[in-house]
């Protein structure tokens, strides 16, 4: 009697008429939907706040939504569902939607709580601000930021909640706007991208830090006083008027006259390899990719980029892959590209360790990207591609000069053929890119190159760099280069997505066992994915389970791990199975190499050989160890 009472104190209220939500109710759907109530409040907040103070705001804003009190029952408005017909998160994002939208409305009087600093949360000494987009997001944040505060209010509900205008109409009108008709008409200026809202770029939970000011800390007030004017001297010399970009455009002003530091800012230093460079060089790396692009020659731009290189200033979007130093170069580095990309001019950079992207919108005199990405030591099929700039759920990619065919191909098809990619002076033609793809993961597009050595896949990951595909034993991996190579990929695309962003440099998968099941309904194939990243650690090994019926599950995680990578080719992992009839089994599995199994724990079982089966009870946990045919002890991956 009890339960059926509180399913209907719950129960979604009926068009018309408002439904109570209870703040037990409100708690659930805030931990559920925290990160995009945050988001929804970033990007309704004004962007005068600047990046960092958007990021603690909205996050403030979200933790005070819920209502003070247990015994308060709130009305929430019975047309906004929320996500999934939740109605606790409806009254959530009212809430959020409301403080946002006083946060950006101008003061008269004493100021609200919205329009103050937040109290909490607070962070000393570091600035943290969302993963920087390429240009697309950094265009739409400028459309969004000349736009109101109820029509960015419109816009976000419409592209990112997907409610109808009517809906839009209320929730406004409930968040106290006075005229949501015309909110709704300004925010129909913009174009609606969905994917774009969705991106890290307005991720407010998804963060970057930097040190604030170090220097301006230590100094006396005197010394602060004095730098703090200069800084406003500069500024106003490099804030020309008009159209057009200052000599250094968005970098920060000159802090020292070092001889060899202005030396690497002079575009006339710049290192340009010929064309046909690559052909007589030693290595095929970036250091023999030549300088491409119709704005190679755009002094102005070649300056700017550098300067902002060095010095970026407060409204550049720095990002940098983990583990990669985002300081100016040493020396004048080499360019591999300047040209425009979409609606934005790109310069991209390679100084012996590091790519480095600069983009700045065409049409626009605030804002610029400023991207870093390793790249020590790449070679061959690591060095072939470098992203360019992504949009509308596409990627564009500067291939190597080597390069002689690209295409694009799913590798969730290893039997489809590939598509074959226009390239122009090196540039491709637009490709899906699995990094931007939002919601559940149908198909994992890569990029597809051959050279005079064959054919080698990578994947965008999100990083300047794409990630290298490889398929075989640790140690000596093969390219993905044929039916076989894509098949043994072909179920385990889709576990590239939690590789995303975090400095992956290649992807092996290795088919390291067939075991046959013991129900006779044929045999598991075990697989070990290992990536490796571009600093040396972090690196993230899994196991991974794929019965005939094309079923796969990832069953181990290692991080750090040495198995099954190059040092340690071996790997040993085990899974609870059911058979069709229902029993349940503890199946173990290591590579050729392994002499013997045993588990204990919730399972007592040993076997001779690479394959151990055991019958076990569901939800029984056992722990596996093993012994190679040399003698050598081995552990279950994890």
């Amino acid at each position: 009697m009890q339960s059926q009472d509180v399913a209907q104190r719950h129960a979604p209220a009926s068009a018309g008429q408002p439904g109570p939500v209870d703040l037990e109710q409100a708690e659930a759907a805030l931990v559920e939907h925290y990160p995009r109530l945050v988001r929804i409040a970033y990007l309704v907040l004004p962007p005068g706040l600047g990046r960092s103070r958007r990021v603690l705001t909205a996050h403030s804003l979200a933790q005070r939504s819920l209502p003070s009190g247990r015994g308060q029952q709130p009305v929430i408005p019975a047309q906004a569902s929320g996500e999934d017909g939740d109605p606790g998160y409806a009254f959530l994002r009212e809430r959020v939607l409301t403080t946002a939208l006083e946060a950006a409305r101008p003061r008269k009087g004493l100021p609200r709580l919205s329009q103050l600093p937040p109290l909490l949360p607070q962070v000393w000494g570091l600035k943290l601000f969302p993963r920087s987009g390429g240009a697309d997001e950094l265009a739409l944040d400028q459309r969004l930021s000349a736009l109101s505060g109820p029509a960015r209010a419109a816009y976000v509900l419409r592209g990112l909640e997907q409610l109808s205008d009517t809906e839009i109409r209320e929730l406004l009108t409930a968040a106290g706007v006075d005229d949501p008709g015309g909110a709704l008409a300004q925010a129909n200026g913009v174009p609606t991208q969905p994917a774009l809202l969705a991106s890290a770029e307005f991720d407010p939970c998804l963060l970057q830090a930097r040190p604030t000011d170090l220097m301006r800390r230590r100094q006396h007030s005197k010394a602060a006083l004095a730098a703090a004017a200069a800084l406003a001297v500069c500024g106003a010399l490099i804030a020309l008027p008009g159209d057009g970009w200052g000599p250094d455009g968005a970098a920060a002003p000159v802090y020292a006259g070092n001889p060899a530091a202005e030396a690497a800012l002079d575009p006339a230093r710049l290192i340009r390899e010929t064309p046909t460079a690559w052909e007589s060089a030693a290595r095929t790396d970036f250091s023999a990719w030549p300088a491409r692009g119709p704005l190679t020659g755009d002094s102005d731009l070649l300056r700017r980029a550098l300067a902002v290189w060095a010095r970026p200033g407060a409204t550049v979007h720095v990002s940098a892959t983990v583990g990669t130093e985002a300081g100016g170069p040493a020396g004048p580095p080499q360019l591999l590209y300047a040209g425009q990309v979409d609606n934005a001019r790109v310069v991209v950079f390679y100084d012996g360790l590091r790519i480095a992207r600069y983009a700045e919108p065409v049409d626009g005199t605030q804002g610029a990207a400023l991207d870093f990405a390793r790249a020590d030591g790449a070679t061959g099929a690591e060095a072939s591609a470098l992203v360019l700039g992504r949009s509308d759920g596409n990627v564009q990619y500067l291939t190597a000069p080597w390069v002689q065919k690209a295409a694009s191909r799913n590798l969730m098809k290893p039997d489809s053929a590939a598509t074959p990619l226009k390239v122009t002076d090196g540039v491709t033609a637009p490709l899906a890119s699995p990094a931007l793809r939002p919601g559940n993961c149908t198909s994992w597009t890569v990029l597809q190159l051959t050279d005079a050595s064959g054919t080698a896949l990578t994947t965008d990951l999100g990083e300047l760099v794409p990630a290298h595909l490889t398929t075989g034993r640790p140690g000596s991996p093969g390219e993905v280069s044929d039916a076989a190579g894509r098949a043994a990929w072909a179920p385990f695309a889709c576990s590239l997505a939690a590789e995303r962003s975090v400095g992956v440099r290649s992807v092996n998968a290795w088919s390291y066992a067939d075991q046959p099941l013991p129900d006779g309904s044929g045999a598991a194939s075990w697989v070990c994915t290992r990536a490796e990243t571009w600093r040396g650690d972090g690196t993230g090994a899994l196991a991974q389970f794929h019965t005939p019926g094309g079923r796969a599950a990832v069953v181990a995680k290692g991080t750090d791990a040495l198995s099954c990578g190059p040092r340690d080719p071996h790997v040993l992992a085990g899974v609870l199975w059911k058979s069709a009839a229902g029993h349940w089994y503890l199946l173990a599995a290591g590579d050729k190499d392994t002499a013997s199994i045993r588990a204990g724990g919730g399972v007592t079982a040993t076997a001779q050989g690479q394959f151990l089966v055991a019958r076990a009870k569901q939800g029984a946990r056992a722990a596996l160890k093993g012994t190679l045919e040399n003698g050598q002890a081995i552990n279950g991956l994890r």
